[in-house]
């Protein structure tokens, strides 16, 4: 019986010395990070195009603001689903198929006769979206040792952040050359990248029992999902209006996203590594303050200096907090529950800048 016990815990020390030895720096973490980064600069390369399109096909602003939120509604419905059937079926057919679905949504903008037609079409984009994206996180936290979880996000994370840099310069570029349509086949043409890069490398899972009821929510991420929610609020309010109270100050927006994704950039480079070795709150907690500290000086103070200042501190708390806030999410359910963790906090995201 002695003998017994001894090599059941050997095994166990063994596994957990085995979990803590696992590389975060793998090949199917790097192919997920750079097609995450090809998908998210194809999104971002429409972003700032997309009013001057709907405006061109003889839309109205209440149109525009519709024609947007659509897809934030499909995205936010499809979700939950996607979730639970990622944790029952695999990643990697919702990861090809929300990619493949995004690129012909993506060029399918060319044959929009008609804002109608065009808001159909932005449902489906949304719902890809929210396929492809949903997935391809789900993928990546599979491959990160969950010893480094905080780091590993973080890093994920740097993908969207410098697509959100170079996205719209490269899309305003593309329009001032061409026309919509090549603007349309390049976002196709990244999306197509995207797919090309995951198609090589497996993905495997721990499937959820098949006696478990299908669950599109759950309830142990609520707290975490509650905060990231109005996270959220206060990151939509800034990038949405931003552009219009920095130009009402003289001071080039474009200066407060620069200095937004540096610091950003700068600060994921520890603030992971804290949060894997001393816990969550000590990133999470600061992070919340300093975002505070930076609305209330955008609010206070619209001059070159306030703005930069702002964005200094929003990089550091935003910044720092998001990941860990997904990493947090990550540790309150099971190993099986990661597709339906990943979507709640990504819904609860999308909620709150919608």
């Amino acid at each position: 019986m002695m003998n017994f016990t001894n090599n059941s815990v050997c095994k166990v020390g063994k596994k957990r010395m085995a979990a803590m030895t696992k590389p975060l720096w793998t090949k199917p973490f790097v192919t997920l990070m750079v097609s995450m980064l090809f998908l998210s600069t194809s999104f971002y390369l429409l972003l700032p195009s997309l009013p001057l399109y709907i405006q061109d096909l003889g839309g109205n602003r209440s149109q525009v603001g519709l024609v947007t939120g659509l897809f934030t509604i499909a995205a936010v419905l499809a979700r939950p689903v996607v979730g639970g059937l990622l944790d029952r079926m695999g990643r990697k057919q919702f990861v090809v198929g929300g990619l493949l679905l995004f690129g012909l949504s993506m060029y399918a903008y060319t044959w929009a006769s008609g804002i109608f037609l065009l808001m159909a079409l932005r449902m489906v984009h949304g719902l890809s979206w929210a396929f492809a994206t949903t997935s391809i996180g789900t993928a990546v936290t599979d491959r990160i040792p969950d010893h480094r979880r905080g780091e590993g996000m973080g890093w994920f994370g740097m993908s969207s952040t410098v697509a959100m840099a170079i996205g719209p310069l490269i899309g305003v570029w593309l329009l001032g050359k061409y026309a919509f349509d090549v603007l349309f086949a390049w976002a196709a043409g990244l999306a197509g990248v995207a797919l090309l890069i995951v198609l090589a490398i497996r993905m495997p899972f721990e499937a959820a029992q098949r006696n478990r009821k299908f669950a599109m929510f759950e309830k142990s991420t609520l707290p975490v999902a509650a905060t990231i929610f109005f996270f959220a609020i206060v990151y939509g309010a800034i990038v949405s209006f931003l552009p219009l109270y920095a130009n009402s100050n003289g001071v080039n927006a474009g200066l407060f996203f620069l200095v937004y994704a540096v610091t950003l950039t700068v600060v994921r480079l520890f603030t992971g590594r804290m949060a894997d070795r001393y816990g969550g709150a000590v990133v999470i907690v600061p992070g919340l303050v300093l975002t505070i500290a930076a609305v209330v000086i955008l609010m206070t103070s619209g001059s070159l200096l306030g703005i930069v200042t702002s964005a200094i501190l929003f990089g550091m708390g935003f910044g720092s907090a998001f990941p860990i806030l997904q990493a947090a999410t990550l540790a309150l359910v099971r190993p099986d529950q990661k597709g339906l963790a990943n979507a709640s906090f990504l819904t609860a995201f999308d909620l709150g800048i919608g």
